[in-house]
């Protein structure tokens, strides 16, 4: 396994409290890439609320072996939604937006199937941040259809984000393209630090993003399946550990938006019913405005996945703990390697 620099303590804590050596966490994370042939990783830790950990591991693209390095890029995908979250709560802090209007009277959809018009019209942005609203995940173009009572059930909907971030970008006058990118980058990124996170394509992109890996062979490192030039609030942020890192740490610390809105943004939402999949499969009990939850011995887990195939991300944080990690991975193994962590820093999802 081939290691780029690394900045960190000697030692940090897991999950649990528990104190690991460095070199003992890294040659574990050794073993597990080797054994799963991951091909790159970028990785973040904080401890008591301060970013304490971070370092890259690996190859950029498996064939040519160049080292991923601090700089380098990957596709955050569903770890997208959770920033987008925080960013649609600083406009109900600024009161551009209203968590509890309908969205039909913010910009009606022109996609409701006629038959679901009245449940539509009840669907609020909390909702669509708590996956209640009924959306599909992805519409492809087709009529949407509510399976239930906007507020009442769970169905995860990239299609829903989308939605707000419509509305959002009507509301600043801006659409959802660069403008809107513009605006989130002045109101989230720039304050956090996260100098080369975007969820467009640029120059920075372009010269630093690592392949993605599939099957354990290398994809693509541009824009792939995306054009680049749409904000996809749902699945195009581009990042590295470090800087995503930056967004958890302020949600630890409590930083950039309201007492009441981060009250609201980690409250249990939606929470499950007993039949729901995600409770049966994974244990998680509910969704907050954001992010997922689920209770571990250490404390309540608030946590994302993001899931594109060949790339996939994976972000939690405990606020008892003041404790959470951040992982970008350019290969579709990332939860072996989060449950091969485990057993040196404790329960990680």
């Amino acid at each position: 396994m081939l290691f780029a620099n690394a900045v960190c303590a000697q030692s940090i804590k897991g999950a649990d409290g528990s104190k690991v050596k460095v070199n003992k966490l890294e040659q574990r994370i050794a073993f597990l890439m080797d054994s799963i042939n991951m091909p790159g990783l970028s990785m973040a830790l904080i401890n008591e609320r301060e970013i304490v950990y971070h370092n890259v591991f690996g190859v950029s693209n498996i064939e040519s072996k160049e080292l991923v390095a601090k700089q380098s890029i990957f596709e955050g995908a569903s770890l997208s939604k959770p920033i987008f979250a925080y960013f649609a709560l600083k406009m109900v802090d600024e009161g551009v937006l209203d968590l509890d209007k309908s969205m039909h009277e913010y910009f009606p959809h022109p996609g409701i199937d006629s038959a679901s018009i009245e449940l539509y019209q009840k669907i609020t942005p909390r909702m669509i941040l708590s996956h209640s609203s009924g959306f599909p995940n992805f519409s492809k173009g087709e009529q949407i259809s509510l399976p239930f009572e906007p507020g009442t059930d769970f169905l995860y909907s990239g299609e829903a984000y989308q939605y707000l971030a419509a509305v959002i970008g009507s509301l600043n006058g801006v659409g959802w393209k660069d403008k809107f990118n513009a605006i989130f980058e002045e109101k989230v990124t720039k304050p956090l630090g996260m100098t080369n996170t975007s969820f467009l394509w640029n120059d920075h992109l372009a010269q630093n993003k690592v392949y993605g890996h599939q099957e354990g062979k290398p994809t693509t490192n541009d824009t792939g399946g995306w054009s680049g030039k749409t904000f996809n609030a749902f699945s195009s942020i581009h990042s590295e550990a470090y800087e995503y890192a930056l967004f958890i740490q302020a949600m630890l610390k409590r930083e950039g938006l309201s007492d009441a809105a981060f009250e609201q943004m980690l409250a249990p939402e939606n929470k499950f019913k007993e039949s729901n999949e995600l409770l049966e499969a994974t244990g998680q009990i509910a969704w907050g405005l954001g992010f997922a939850q689920k209770p571990s011995d250490n404390g309540l887990m608030h946590l994302h996945t993001g899931n594109n195939h060949d790339f996939q991300a994976y972000c939690m944080f405990i606020e008892e703990q003041g404790y959470g990690i951040v992982l970008f991975t350019n290969s579709d193994q990332m939860l072996s390697l989060v449950h091969g962590l485990e057993g040196t820093l404790g329960t990680q999802f």
